[in-house]
């Protein structure tokens, strides 16, 4: 039987054996009494990794994400992203159904959007007839972007910006492992310039499931009593903490793997004269490529009758993500089949 590699995205592997060993041997509580021991050592080490002053454990990235804006937000008000931000695209119109607030988009170039773009959609507070600016929210990496980074230097400018005007800052750090790791710029680094952030231990790290929050001790205690009231109360979930807390203690700086494995696959594409790529773009685990003389729904199929299975970036684009489940052997086989079906 063919081996079907799957490159839709980092959250397709599996837990490892150490992770499931982990899993297994677990100690749990009642977290919604704040009971399971597990969970607590994966917040507290969370906290203490990215130098914030507490964390929550959320089952999804979605929910840390919605959690947050519902925290630092009031119905009415609004939150400025950037155009492909996922809070945007892919959380199913959460702001404005559970929060009751609305986003205002900024353009930006490969996910990245300035202070001279947002500046000017700041609301005036005495225009009491618009909505109430409240949030700036940016997403490191971007994923519609193709995994592109947020530079640091941005996120500072930023920061003052929101400051200035009084305002909070979000970070949907979903990948922010892998944004740390190219740049060498450690968490607590980007996290000091974010009232709140939210990122994803299932997104790269190989956890089955589960994401973090991260603020002050004010902001978690009321992030608490939300998670609660959307279904986020979990009882003995230290079994999936276990998997959260091996995955930040032995899975980040393997991630440089990841990123290496999307160049190599990057660079062969390059050669290749029926597709379109631009290596610069290539900075994580992802690439976006376009292919040429063919439609991406005929693409896709041809992939996967050779064993590949790839997945959409939209606008005419496919999008692969490397990962730990597939190895530099497999990697090896994708350049064969992409010049198969490429060439």
């Amino acid at each position: 039987m063919k081996k079907v590699i799957d490159l839709r995205s980092d959250t397709v592997t599996k837990p490892s054996a150490g992770m499931r060993k982990a899993i297994a041997s677990a100690e749990v509580g009642d977290d919604v009494y704040k009971e399971d021991p597990t969970v607590n050592r994966l917040e507290s080490y969370a906290a203490e990794l990215f130098g914030k002053e507490a964390a929550l454990f959320v089952p999804t990235g979605l929910m840390g994400n919605q959690i947050c804006l519902n925290v630092l937000t009031n119905p009415g008000d609004e939150v400025i992203c950037e155009r492909h931000a996922h809070i945007f695209q892919y959380e199913s119109g959460a702001p404005a159904m559970l929060s009751g607030i609305q986003l205002n988009l900024v353009e930006g170039t490969r996910g990245v959007i300035t202070p001279a773009q947002i500046e000017p959609l700041i609301r005036p507070e005495s225009a009491y007839y618009m909505p109430r600016t409240r949030v700036i929210e940016i997403e490191n990496t971007h994923n519609v972007a193709g995994g592109a980074v947020f530079p640091i230097e941005n996120i500072i400018e930023i920061k003052n910006l929101a400051d200035k005007y009084k305002l909070y800052t979000h970070l949907d750090g979903a990948r922010i492992w892998n944004a740390s790791v190219k740049t060498g710029i450690s968490l607590s680094e980007y996290a000091k310039y974010c009232d709140t952030l939210s990122c994803c231990l299932s997104k790269g790290l190989g956890a089955p499931i589960g994401s973090i929050i991260l603020g002050t001790k004010d902001f978690i205690k009321e992030a608490y009593r939300v998670r609660k009231a959307i279904g986020g109360g979990m009882r003995q979930v230290g079994i999936i903490a276990a998997a959260g807390l091996y995955a930040l203690e032995n899975n980040i700086h393997r991630l440089a793997e990841d990123h290496h494995k999307a160049r190599i696959l990057a660079e062969h594409l390059d050669t290749l004269q029926n597709v379109e790529i631009n290596l610069e773009s290539v900075e994580t685990n992802m690439l976006m490529f376009r292919p040429i003389s063919m439609t991406v729904e005929d693409a896709l199929s041809k992939l996967k009758e050779e064993g590949l299975i790839l997945g959409t970036g939209g606008f005419g684009i496919i999008r692969a993500v490397t990962h730990m489940d597939v190895s530099f052997d497999d990697i090896e086989k994708v350049k064969v089949i992409f010049f198969k079906i490429f060439a």
